[in-house]
């Protein structure tokens, strides 16, 4: 299981929309998250800034799985109108290396 952190930043004046799209998630978009192997995910936004944990079996193979699906890629369309920069799935980003940890 792996604990991925990832930042994201919201395009000036999108705060409301982002909060209004994630109020209700498509169901067929949360089976396939499931699907790819993602047991929990977690976004808190601080004005435009948001910041997301991810619990993910693996999390290259759950981008790889999400890139091209038909409940992800509409979703994704929907998300590039809000974020400042775009997520096209072609990078192969481990999220934010962690620094420190309080075990």
């Amino acid at each position: 299981m792996e604990r991925v952190a990832l930042h994201t930043r919201l395009k000036p004046g999108r705060e409301a929309d982002y909060d209004r799209v994630h109020a209700t998630i498509p169901p067929g978009l949360e089976t396939a998250i499931r699907r790819a192997g993602v047991h929990g995910w977690r976004i808190w936004r601080d004005g435009r800034d948001l910041f997301h944990v991810v619990d993910v079996e693996d999390y290259q193979a759950m981008r790889r799985a999400l890139r091209d699906h038909p409940e992800n890629v509409p979703w994704q369309a929907r998300m590039a109108e809000l974020l400042e920069v775009e997520d096209d799935y072609s990078g192969h980003d481990g999220g934010i290396p962690l620094v420190w940890e309080l075990p």
